[in-house]
């Protein structure tokens, strides 16, 4: 029997466009599985990457 290896997690970096557009959809308050879909990310990393840079997402309470 052949054994299945798993699958390598590619990592992507953020380009500025990438910046932009999150910037433009915390305004908006797009939902973050939407935006997910939309960006080909996960959502953990939008969240994370929203954080970084100092934006809310999602609903703001």
């Amino acid at each position: 029997m052949a054994k299945k290896t798993a699958k390598k997690i590619g990592r992507r970096e953020y380009t500025s466009s990438d910046v932009k557009l999150l910037r433009a959809h915390s305004k908006a308050r797009t939902p973050v599985p939407k935006l997910s879909k939309l960006m080909k990310r996960s959502e953990g990393s939008l969240r994370q990457k929203a954080r970084t840079i100092g934006i809310g997402l999602g609903h703001q309470r």
